[in-house]
């Protein structure tokens, strides 16, 4: 250290005593850049790209090796960023994340104190992680010893996972999911779910209109449609002394002629059926016994709904993404379907049910 930076070193104690901290971190970067008192302000460590325009900020006391990081972006103190790390415009790193080589972060993304992305992490745009969330990408992790590739654990666009929630590897958390804090995530969440729990279970879906199939029993098969063509329907129950009857005229008291019915029962509460659309086939449930809530979804708007009597039946035409949760233990729900079962109706996978969704509209305009 030469004499005027031995100069600079005793005045910032002096100026410290006299206006604080913020004062020490500001000098301590100057000297520590080697830079004279007169030299222009290092202590904002903002990052420049060729034009001379700010790209992203990184605290004095934030490490951040990678240069693939978006516009925007902040990245605070004690946070350490690996050379190999993408990250996205608009994101905030807190302080105290470390974040390797093998990830990837989209844009607009908050990721809070105290939260480790390993590798093979990847996250999309609009994420939250809250603090100290734990994720792992190695099912049996020895010192030492690593496998030929790490496991890659994908939170989908516009989820959110609460503080101290703990993501085992290889999972795929779906869109605009919720993980309620603590939960220990051990398999897949669907888009739009809502977790909570050890192990994690669906307790709900997120920005779902609830329906009351109670108002709307004794009403036209047209006027009570949820979202998407999808509507409550009225059926026939007659009873007496003697008991109940349930009848469906074929040709006339559904909005197409079955080709197919089938019935599902003896489900655990704690589990989920459904989670897919129909290219072509149309359906009708029924709660014969007991209740389901249901989920009708067309990709730009969802409703809940609960089914628990013979009386009211939920239309779900082709191209509704459709789940079913909450059975009660006794429940059975029926199904009417327009078409004979192909495996090629079925779409599977929420993004790619948005993908078609988004080809209909396009054809459509």
């Amino acid at each position: 250290m030469n004499r005027w930076a031995i100069v600079a070193y005793a005045a910032m104690h002096l100026v410290a005593f006299l206006i604080g901290p913020v004062t020490i971190c500001w000098m301590t970067a100057r000297l520590a850049a080697g830079q004279g008192a007169s030299a222009p302000n290092a202590a904002t460590h903002a990052q420049h790209d060729r034009s001379g325009l700010m790209s992203h900020f990184v605290h004095p006391h934030g490490i951040c090796e990678s240069t693939s990081v978006g516009d925007a972006t902040r990245i605070w103190a004690f946070a350490h960023v690996f050379p190999s790390a993408v990250i996205g415009a608009d994101c905030n790193v807190c302080d105290h994340v470390l974040i390797e080589n093998d990830v990837i972060i989209g844009d607009r993304v908050t990721v809070k104190s105290g939260v480790q992305l390993w590798d093979g992490i990847r996250l999309g745009d609009d994420v939250f992680v809250g603090p100290n969330v734990t994720f792992t990408n190695d099912m049996f992790p020895r010192s030492k010893k690593y496998p030929a590739k790490f496991l890659v654990t994908t939170v989908a666009d516009g989820a959110s996972l609460g503080a101290g929630s703990v993501i085992l590897p290889g999972i795929s958390i779906g869109r605009n999911a919720m993980v309620g804090a603590g939960a220990v995530v051990t398999k897949d969440v669907p888009a739009n779910a809502v977790v909570v729990g050890n192990p994690a279970r669906i307790v709900g879906y997120a920005d779902t209109m609830p329906v009351d199939p109670v108002a709307v029993a004794d009403t036209p098969l047209d006027s009570s449609e949820l979202t998407g063509g999808a509507r409550l329907v009225a059926m026939k129950v007659a009873s007496d002394l003697r008991g109940s009857l349930a009848a469906v005229e074929l040709g006339t008291d559904l909005p197409f002629a079955p080709a197919r019915f089938f019935a599902v029962f003896d489900v655990p509460s704690k589990d989920v059926r459904g989670e897919h659309a129909h290219l072509r086939c149309e359906q009708v449930l029924v709660a014969l016994r007991g209740s389901v809530t249901c989920i009708v979804d067309d990709g730009n708007a969802r409703a809940q709904v609960v089914l628990d009597r013979p009386e009211v039946g939920l239309y779900m035409p082709a191209m509704t993404w459709g789940t079913q949760y909450r059975y009660s233990p006794d429940a059975v729900l029926g199904v009417f379907a327009s078409l004979p079962y192909d495996a090629d109706d079925y779409i599977r996978d929420y993004e790619g049910f948005l993908g078609e969704v988004a080809r209909h509209s396009t054809f459509v305009s």
